[in-house]
């Protein structure tokens, strides 16, 4: 069994201003927090380039992320909470 290639993640300036927009609504998601749910998503979905991993947060809400390979590494474009019954997680 192959070892996955360590990826860098990076972020948008969307996705970094993301952190304290959603704090203000009340969601307190860490970098760890979107780095766990590429990682090891429940569920992924592709739209063209674009991968949008979903994770469960606690037992209403998942946190979806909007991420692509860019040169070997990782780009995420933007972040969100979703409730976990409408993505299935």
């Amino acid at each position: 069994m192959t070892a996955e290639p360590v990826r860098k993640v990076r972020f948008t300036k969307h996705a970094r201003d993301k952190f304290e927009l959603l704090r203000k609504y009340g969601f307190d998601i860490s970098e760890a927090c979107v780095r766990e749910t590429i990682a090891r998503p429940d569920r992924i979905d592709r739209r063209d380039d674009l991968l949008l991993a979903v994770k469960p947060l606690n037992r209403e809400y998942g946190l979806r992320v909007v991420h692509k390979l860019v040169n070997d590494n990782i780009l995420v474009i933007t972040f969100f909470p979703v409730k976990r019954e409408r993505f299935g997680v």
